[in-house]
């Protein structure tokens, strides 16, 4: 199986996801009010200059920028641009990394000062649905398995599981199989085995589950206008269980 990575691939990757993980908590550190979604972006590429490595959005599929930040109602792949984030807003920023060919992928919501109380059950319950996701891997799980620990704490939280975009494998190029749904059956799909580096990505929304694709052809919004979180991890299966290499 291609996706399975070897110690040597794996030493790379987990330098990759180092180096992702501090510029994103870098510019996490600076989304503040007043601050735009360019400016983070703009932050974000010259930390990589600085680390010389490249941003892995960029240019894939013709992508025009280092990462994505999605506000609000916004799930993921929002576009930086002159949007102004202000108090109560709550940002998600993706990103990730290519150091000597080998990627990365990393992602949170914060809040921009105080947050309403349902934004911030939000963003706890979609942190701890990463980590309920996170439990499950380790070999002879199943990607069903991944997904349905997901739905099942999510929908009891009366939140919605975003369905049309899925976790996935990681390391030569920024989608890999597998893919990871958020919602599933235990047992079913595709068996981990260590080697394996995915990168898992609950996305939840206050409302609906439904998404829609906004006409700048990249950001997915919910369809039902409710606020939305993203968390995401990328990790290795190994012999024992995991390893999660975008610890912050």
């Amino acid at each position: 199986m291609s996706y399975i990575k070897t110690a040597s691939q794996i030493e790379h990757i987990r330098v990759s996801c180092k180096i992702a993980t501090d510029i994103l908590q870098r510019v996490l550190a600076h989304a503040k009010e007043g601050v735009t979604t360019l400016e983070l972006d703009t932050l974000a590429q010259k930390l990589c200059t600085e680390n010389k490595v490249e941003p892995s959005f960029k240019g894939y599929l013709k992508y025009p920028h280092a990462t994505c930040i999605s506000v609000n109602e916004e799930v993921v792949h929002g576009l930086p641009g002159p949007r102004v984030l202000k108090k109560g807003d709550i940002v998600g920023i993706d990103f990730g990394v290519i150091y000597r060919g080998y990627y990365s992928d990393v992602a949170r919501t914060i809040p921009v000062g105080a947050v309403s109380i349902e934004a911030d059950k939000l963003m706890v319950v979609t942190k701890t649905a990463l980590r309920k996701a996170i439990e499950q891997v380790k070999p002879g799980q199943t990607v069903g398995d991944i997904g349905h620990a997901v739905q099942t704490y999510v929908e009891a939280a009366d939140m919605g599981v975003v369905r049309d975009l899925v976790g996935h494998g990681v390391g030569t190029a920024v989608h890999e199989p597998p893919a990871i749904p958020n919602y599933g059956k235990p047992g079913t799909g595709v068996q981990l085995v260590p080697g394996m580096v995915i990168a898992l990505e609950p996305m939840v929304t206050l409302g609906h589950h439904n998404v829609v694709l906004m006409d700048d052809g990249w950001t997915f919004k919910t369809k039902d206008g409710s606020l939305a979180a993203h968390f995401e991890d990328t990790m290795v299966v190994t012999e024992r269980g995991h390893e999660v290499l975008t610890s912050f």
